[in-house]
C-alpha cells in the first residue's frame, strides 16, 4: 500500500513541478506581492517574543522575500532554516532582511554559524502542492515533516504553507509520517486547514 502512495506522490510531483514551472515572472512577482499585503495577519497576534521561519526560495519556488521584509518592517523576529543532513531535522538561525548568508545544501541560502540558534513559533513551509486538509507535498526528503513532529512534541507550533493558487490539489497522498499544516497562504488569502 506504502508503495502505491509513494509512487502516487512522485506522480503528483512531476506533475506539480511542471506546472509551476509555466507561471510566467509577472505572475510570480504578483503573487508574492499579493502575500506580503496579506501578512500573517489572520493568524492569532504574535508574542512579542513569537520567532517566525521563513525559506530561501528555490528557482521556481514562491518568492517569500517580500512578505520576510514585511515581517521584519513590522518588528518580527525571523528566522531562516538551516539543514544539518539527509535524515534529518531542520535547525533554525535568526536572520533579518540585509543580513550575511552562506549557500548551503543545493545552494539554498542560509544564516552564517554565529547566528542564534533559535526555536521559531511559526513555519512559513515551501511546497509543490497542497490540499484543504493540509497535507502538502514537498520534494520527498522529509525535512518539514521532520522538524514539524520535533517542534510540535515540544510546544505548540503553527505551519503555514505558502503557495500560488494553482499548486491547490483535491487530495496530496500521504503517509503516517508527514505532518500537516495548519494554514496556508495563497495570492488569493488565507486558507484554514481542516480534516
Amino acid at each position: 500500500m506504502s508503495a502505491t502512495i509513494l509512487e502516487q506522490k512522485q506522480a503528483l510531483r512531476v506533475r506539480a513541478k511542471a506546472d509551476r514551472a509555466k507561471l510566467l515572472p509577472a505572475q510570480k512577482a504578483a503573487a508574492a506581492n499579493a502575500v506580503a499585503e496579506l501578512g500573517l495577519s489572520f493568524l492569532p497576534p504574535l508574542s512579542p517574543s513569537a520567532t517566525v521561519s521563513g525559506f530561501a526560495p528555490l528557482a521556481d519556488e514562491f518568492r517569500l522575500w517580500p512578505l520576510l521584509r514585511r515581517l521584519a518592517a513590522d518588528g518580527v523576529a525571523l528566522a531562516l532554516p538551516v539543514m544539518q543532513g539527509k535524515g534529518k531535522p531542520l535547525l533554525f538561525r535568526a536572520w533579518q532582511p540585509g543580513d550575511q548568508t552562506a549557500p548551503g545544501v543545493w545552494g539554498i541560502a542560509e544564516p552564517t554559524p554565529e547566528k542564534a540558534q533559535v526555536e521559531p513559533d511559526i513555519l512559513l513551509v515551501p511546497l509543490l502542492a497542497f490540499d484543504l486538509a493540509g497535507w502538502r507535498l514537498g520534494y520527498g526528503g522529509g525535512f518539514y515533516d521532520r522538524t514539524l513532529r520535533r517542534l510540535r512534541a515540544m510546544q505548540p507550533v503553527l505551519a503555514v504553507g505558502i503557495a500560488f493558487n494553482e499548486q491547490r490539489v483535491d487530495a496530496v497522498p500521504h503517509l503516517d509520517y508527514d505532518e500537516r499544516l495548519d494554514w496556508v497562504l495563497t495570492p488569493s488569502g488565507p486558507l484554514r486547514c481542516v480534516e
